[in-house]
C-alpha cells in the first residue's frame, strides 16, 4: 500500500515539476520575444511619423544587419527585400560603420530591380551609427541629376561643335574671297555663301538664347490674354518668303477667335518653328497647312505638310536638342537642330503638349496644344446674363 501511494506522489511531484519547468519556459520564450519586439518597436510614434514622412529612403537595421523600420521610399527604390537590405554594397557599408562607428556617405548606382535589365538608380547614401548598436540608413534619389548634368554636358558639346561649323565655314570663304580679290564673279559667288553662313550662324545663336531662356523657372513671367488667330497669322507672315521661294502653297483654316493665356512671342516663335520645319522637310511645289481648333478645353493647332515624313523609331527623338534625321539635308536647309525642342518647351511652359503623328512617304503632322481661355468680357456677360435669368 505504502509504495503504491509512494509511485503515485512521485508521479504527481514528476507532473508538478514538468507543468513548472514547461510554463517556465514559455515564460521565458514570452519574456524574450516580448524584450525584442521593445527593442525593434521603440520608435515614439513621432519619431515613427517622422520616419514615415521623410522625403528620402530611411532604413533602421538592428545589430544583425536585419531591417527593423524602413519608409515607402526605401521600398519604392527597391533597396529593402523582406527584412534585409536588397543590395550588398549597402550592407558592406553599414557594416563598416558598425565596425568603425563613423559615418560614411557615397554615391552608388544601384539596380532597380532583381534583374540586370531593370535599369539603375543613382542614389547619394548616409550611413550612421545609432545607439544600441543600429545603423540609420538614408538615401537620396540622384537619377534626374546625373540625368541633367549629362545633357547640360552633352548640350555644351553640341553647340560648341555646331557653332565651329558655320565659324569655319565663314573663316575659310573669308580666305577664299581675299584670294580671288581679282576675279568679281568669284567674290560674289563666295560672298553669298558668305550671307547663307552667317544666317544661319545668326539662327544658331538666336535659339540657343530662346532655349536657355526657356529653361528657366520663370520663362513665363507674365502670361497675357492672346489671340490665336493673332499668333497664327504672324507666324504666318514669318515663313511666307521663304515658302514662296521654295514654292510651297500654305492653306490656314480652322476655328476663329480663340484665346489662350501666355506670352505672344514665345507662341508665335513656336508655330513659326513648326512651320519652318513642314516647309524645310516638304519637296517643292508641295502644300502645308494649318488648321485650328478647340476641343476640351485646349486649344490644337495643327501644322500639317507632305513631306518626307518620319520613322516610327524615331519620333521621340526628333524633339531633342541638336537632333537631326538626316545632319547634311538639316545643315543644306539651314536647319539647326534646336527648333522642335523649343516648341516642346513653349508648350509645356503654358501648361501644353506638342504631339506628332507621321508617315514615312506621307509627311507629318504636329499639334500644339495649349489650354483655352476665356476671355474676362465674356465671363462678365455671361455671370450678367445670368443674373438676369
Amino acid at each position: 500500500m505504502g509504495t503504491a501511494l509512494d509511485l503515485i506522489i512521485a508521479a504527481l511531484v514528476g507532473l508538478l515539476v514538468g507543468a513548472v519547468a514547461t510554463l517556465a519556459f514559455h515564460l521565458s520564450e514570452r519574456e524574450r520575444r516580448e524584450e525584442a519586439e521593445d527593442d525593434s518597436d521603440d520608435l515614439t510614434e513621432d519619431e515613427a511619423r517622422m520616419l514615415a514622412a521623410f522625403p528620402d529612403a530611411a532604413i533602421i537595421l538592428d545589430g544583425q544587419g536585419d531591417v527593423i523600420r524602413s519608409n515607402t521610399r526605401a521600398l519604392q527604390y527597391h533597396l529593402v527585400w523582406a527584412d534585409r537590405l536588397a543590395h550588398p554594397r549597402l550592407a558592406a557599408m553599414a557594416e563598416e560603420v558598425r565596425a568603425q562607428g563613423v559615418s560614411e556617405s557615397a554615391e552608388l548606382e544601384l539596380r532597380r530591380g532583381p534583374t540586370d535589365q531593370s535599369g539603375s538608380l543613382h542614389v547619394a547614401v548616409s550611413v550612421a551609427p545609432l545607439g544600441r548598436d543600429r545603423i540609420l540608413i538614408l538615401a537620396r534619389d540622384q537619377t534626374a541629376a546625373r540625368r541633367v548634368d549629362e545633357m547640360r554636358r552633352d548640350f555644351v558639346a553640341n553647340v560648341s561643335h555646331e557653332l565651329k561649323t558655320p565659324v569655319g565655314a565663314l573663316s575659310l570663304l573669308a580666305e577664299t574671297i581675299a584670294e580671288s580679290a581679282d576675279e568679281p564673279e568669284a567674290v560674289a559667288h563666295f560672298s553669298g555663301q558668305m550671307k547663307r553662313e552667317a544666317a544661319r550662324l545668326a539662327a544658331l545663336v538666336q535659339e540657343i538664347i530662346d532655349l536657355s531662356r526657356l529653361q528657366e523657372p520663370d520663362a513665363l513671367r507674365n502670361p497675357e490674354l492672346v489671340e490665336v488667330d493673332d499668333v497664327v497669322g504672324e507666324a504666318l507672315d514669318r515663313v511666307r518668303v521663304e515658302a514662296q521661294a521654295r514654292g510651297t502653297r500654305i492653306t490656314h483654316g480652322g476655328e476663329r477667335d480663340l484665346m489662350v493665356y501666355g506670352d505672344r512671342g514665345l507662341l508665335t516663335t513656336a508655330i513659326r518653328n513648326l512651320l519652318d520645319n513642314a516647309i524645310r522637310y516638304s519637296p517643292g511645289g508641295s502644300a502645308v497647312s494649318v488648321g485650328v481648333r478647340a476641343k476640351d478645353g485646349m486649344v490644337r493647332i495643327a501644322v500639317v505638310d507632305q513631306g518626307i515624313g518620319i520613322e516610327e523609331d524615331v519620333q521621340e527623338r526628333v524633339f531633342e536638342r541638336f537632333y537631326r534625321g538626316d545632319a547634311a539635308r538639316s545643315r543644306s536647309t539651314g536647319g539647326t537642330g534646336l527648333g522642335l525642342s523649343i516648341v516642346k518647351h513653349i508648350a509645356r511652359d503654358h501648361g501644353g503638349e506638342v504631339t506628332l503623328w507621321s508617315k514615312p512617304g506621307r509627311g507629318s503632322t504636329f499639334t500644339f496644344i495649349i489650354p483655352q481661355a476665356t476671355p474676362p468680357d465674356a465671363t462678365r456677360e455671361t455671370g450678367a446674363d445670368a443674373g438676369q435669368e
